[in-house]
């Protein structure tokens, strides 16, 4: 019996993002107060609920803004938190993934993707110029999490960016694609990195 239970519970947490035919019905019905209260009260409960909102009803003009300022602090919080790791390079590859995690959420949320890129950014200005770590060591999660956050910076440029912002990071891109190249090419995923923009 209870392994029929777990099971329906499991199968009911793996369809949550199915909304059940009865849901939208039943809201139909509830008055403007109600329906309120209701949404006010998953705002509060998930984080991301609330800011989608804040974004696309609340402060529509300066919302992005606001989410990109606490995301900034929230990335810096992040890389000063002590981390798990054997060296410097392992705690800063731990913490780049908890970043990593913090730009996907904020992704999520804002439609300015220059807000994304300039995170991403940001982070990379922080691997590249902490003269405490070195590229090309044999702890290469490192260097793994750092060209993640290439490609993912190249990704947002050439797909997700107007072209007239391509002038504003194409030379920084290009600068860390040299440096890390320099020092960890023999890695494959940094030799299959592009070698310039």
């Amino acid at each position: 019996m209870n392994n029929l239970i777990h099971k329906q519970v499991k199968n009911i947490r793996v369809n949550t993002s199915k909304i059940d035919p009865s849901i939208p019905e039943a809201l139909s019905k509830l008055s403007k107060d109600e329906l309120l209260k209701l949404v006010l009260k998953a705002a509060s409960k998930d984080k991301v609920f609330h800011d989608y909102l804040l974004v696309n009803c609340g402060d529509t003009e300066y919302g992005e803004k606001e989410l990109f300022e606490l995301a900034i602090v929230d990335l810096d919080n992040i890389l000063a938190k002590r981390h798990k790791g054997f060296s410097e390079e392992l705690k800063m590859a731990n913490a780049l993934q908890a970043c990593n995690k913090r730009i996907d959420e904020f992704a999520k949320v804002c439609k300015n993707k220059k807000f994304e890129m300039d995170l991403i950014m940001h982070l990379l200005q922080k691997s590249f110029y902490n003269s405490g770590l070195s590229f090309g060591s044999c702890f290469t999660n490192y260097d793994y999490r750092v060209t993640l956050l290439l490609k993912k910076a190249i990704s947002v440029l050439n797909k997700k960016l107007h072209e007239d912002y391509k002038v504003d990071y194409t030379e920084e891109l290009n600068s860390y694609l040299s440096k890390l190249k320099s020092c960890a090419n023999f890695f494959d995923f940094v030799s299959a990195l592009p070698s310039k923009i």
